[in-house]
């Protein structure tokens, strides 16, 4: 990973290489790549202990990954405004800075944790963990993890979670999938947000845009949504039933579900960044 956005070394992970820390010195005293792999092995661990909290307590954890501006919060909304009847739900939010998602998510009533990571551009599993002593599991059914925007590193770091949903906005093109594979890899759904304003951008082709995933072999479904009009709504929160449905069958079973990680887009992003 690269110094250049602190991707790193977070603020969840950082007591790890402190003086003192577990990884505070590696065998020869200074090699970098042995710090990064046991950074990496280290969030594992903990996401292990963090989907243990989750089934624990009979909860679906999903994680929303996209691109900033792409639609996160406002699915979240309107997600809450629809099935808040249904579900408890909480929320914990992630970006560089600033609590105003958080505040939007607390405005529907529901209770959001919000995470800054200051310049890491992904949450990690360790950040995960101390939003939870925030936030009483057994009053939720669903946790949803709005990822810091970014289509490359969130996709590479499991954070307990288990299932990812990865966002494409009409506003990006529908080439997307095809330039940002590992995200789009990752994803369990694939929501095209902002289909609303297909009428304004008739260079994005939808139908492209599903074929770049076809084209990753990626089998999630892919949904064209807008969470101001409705449309592609309720099979959305059909999907979600049914993960609701699946989460509670591999609990009665004593089972679980992990994430699909797609660990090279850490080596990518390294690349991309330099």
């Amino acid at each position: 990973m690269c110094d250049t956005c602190g991707c790193n070394i977070t603020d969840g992970n950082r007591h790890l290489i402190e003086e003192g820390g577990k990884h505070a010195h590696t065998d020869d005293g200074s090699v970098a790549v042995e710090v990064l792999q046991n950074l990496l092995n280290a969030n594992d661990h903990q996401a292990a202990h963090n989907r243990e909290h989750f089934d624990r307590h009979q909860l679906l954890t999903i994680n929303l990954m996209s691109s900033p501006g792409s639609g996160k919060t406002r699915l979240l909304e309107t997600t809450i405004d629809t099935i808040k009847k249904r579900y408890r739900m909480g929320v914990i939010e992630g970006d560089l800075e600033t609590e105003n998602d958080a505040q939007r998510i607390r405005q529907k009533g529901v209770e959001a944790v919000q995470i800054t990571t200051g310049t890491a551009c992904h949450l990690d599993a360790h950040m995960i963990h101390h939003a939870l002593h925030q936030m009483n599991l057994d009053e939720l059914d669903i946790l949803f993890i709005e990822n810091v925007g970014n289509l490359v590193c969130p996709a590479s770091f499991d954070l307990g979670q288990h299932l990812n949903i990865t966002l494409l906005s009409v506003t990006e093109g529908d080439d997307k999938p095809a330039k940002y594979p590992v995200i789009f890899r990752a994803a369990d759904h694939v929501l095209i947000t902002k289909s609303d304003l297909l009428v304004m951008l008739d260079d994005f082709n939808t139908e492209k845009a599903e074929q770049a995933v076809r084209h990753l072999a990626v089998e999630a479904p892919v949904t064209l949504i807008s969470a101001k009009n409705g449309e592609g709504f309720e099979t959305w929160l059909t999907w979600l039933d049914e993960q609701v449905q699946k989460q509670a069958e591999r609990r009665a079973k004593g089972e679980t579900t992990n994430p699909k990680l797609q660990t090279e887009g850490i080596h990518m992003h390294a690349q991309d960044t330099r």
